[in-house]
């Protein structure tokens, strides 16, 4: 599970990390924390994910320290061409579908792509995470592309959160 909260104060963002880890270990759950390198260290989060405009791998990992998962959104070939000799955890690739939730600038990337990524990423040793208007219906093939795992949000919200993530599990089986 992602912590993404963009506008939130860093004190509160802070405080929720805190006791949403506290909830997300008892379950052997992981939670990687978007942008902010500051929260998932003073956290003890299991790992942070950056952008393109966020800390760079490089200083984020000064934050992190080595052992915490580092992931890293790419958008273009020349942005995950880079990142394959940074030094992260896994390499995020997309929108590979339009998005609706997250407006990134970018064109929708497509299977083909994802196929690319995947292939030189995990000669790198990197798995690929695939992100990006990414639906129930769509998963299959995007896992059947290459992509090791996928990130999902707006068709969790459509209807119960909890019962919709459990379709996607049993989808992805």
């Amino acid at each position: 599970m992602q912590l993404r909260f963009k506008e939130m104060a860093s004190g509160a963002f802070l405080d929720l990390s805190r006791v949403i880890l506290e909830d997300a270990r008892a379950a052997d759950a992981t939670v990687i924390i978007n942008d902010r390198a500051d929260v998932a260290a003073l956290s003890d989060a299991p790992g942070l994910h950056v952008g393109q405009t966020d800390l760079s791998p490089i200083d984020a990992r000064m934050v992190i320290g080595p052992s915490r998962i580092l992931g890293l959104s790419t958008h273009t070939r020349d942005q995950w061409e880079r990142a394959l000799g940074e030094p992260i955890s896994y390499l995020a690739i997309g929108p590979v579908f339009g998005s609706i939730t997250k407006q990134t600038g970018y064109d929708a990337i497509g299977l083909s792509t994802v196929t690319q990524v995947a292939t030189a990423a995990s000669s790198k040793g990197l798995p690929t995470v695939a992100i990006g208007g990414i639906t129930i219906e769509h998963a299959v093939s995007v896992i059947g592309a290459g992509a090791a795992s996928v990130a999902v949000i707006s068709d969790l919200l459509k209807g119960d959160p909890e019962k919709r993530c459990r379709e996607f599990l049993h989808a992805l089986e």
